[in-house]
């Protein structure tokens, strides 16, 4: 699976060295903290075919059966203060946004803050972990992110089929994993080349394709449900 994702790589892609894939593990993301402490450099990407222990926002279980996601971790070294990465999570989701339109042939929506979506119904995830240094500044920053690719609607439990999607059902066609792990790959380095110094032009292009914005939502959180209507991103990706 490694050479054939490379395989889709540009010459030029500068981390050839840096992707991992295993056949299972337990988070990508938490085998990559590890790695982060032992002095793993900016650019190493994990891949698993099954995660066993993969979790979403708010400690959430997603279902991650093996030979049709792609699970993919990628540790970054941005050398800033926290506060400096606050839209990191949106960064990430507009660079997913392409990966996908560059993959699959259709562009996804985004649902704020971290899920790509295709008419309301999920097919990917984004998970955000950040370290710090002694000096306060970051050390390291993690990007997780889960994508249903190959499943039908049976392979989901009737519980969350009419609100899971996968690439292959939204396209209409077989999709390619390694082809959509590579996409997501090359979208990540540019995202990481342009994090500071293309805020504005990723807000607009997330504000576009945000399909939150304008809508009537629901807050839970703290043990109270708010109601409104969701305005807009700010410039730090809050809504």
């Amino acid at each position: 699976m490694k050479e054939q994702i490379l395989s889709f790589l540009p010459p030029e892609y500068p981390w050839k060295d840096r992707p991992f894939v295993f056949p299972e593990l337990d988070s990508t993301n938490n085998r990559l903290k590890v790695l982060a402490s032992q002095g793993a450099p900016h650019g190493t990407v994990l891949i698993a075919d099954r995660p066993t222990g993969g979790r979403g926002r708010m400690g959430r279980s997603f279902l991650s059966p093996p030979g049709v996601g792609i699970y993919m971790s990628i540790l970054l070294r941005p050398e800033c203060a926290p506060p400096e990465l606050m839209p990191l999570t949106c960064a990430v989701a507009a660079a997913m946004c392409r990966a996908v339109e560059c993959a699959a042939g259709l562009r996804p929506g985004i649902k704020w803050t971290t899920d790509l979506v295709w008419e309301r119904q999920k097919f990917a995830g984004i998970l955000t972990d950040m370290g710090l240094n002694a000096a306060g500044g970051v050390d390291w920053a993690i990007v997780g992110i889960g994508v249903n690719c190959c499943q039908k609607a049976e392979d989901f439990p009737p519980a969350i089929r009419d609100r899971a999607r996968t690439l292959a059902m939204a396209a209409g066609r077989e999709t390619d994993r390694c082809r959509v792990a590579a996409a997501r790959m090359e979208a990540l380095w540019e995202m990481d080349a342009s994090l500071f110094t293309g805020k504005k032009d990723m807000l607009r292009f997330y504000r576009e394709n945000c399909v939150t914005i304008g809508k009537e939502i629901s807050v839970v959180g703290a043990g109270e449900v708010r109601h409104g209507r969701a305005l807009d991103v700010d410039d730090e990706g809050a809504l």
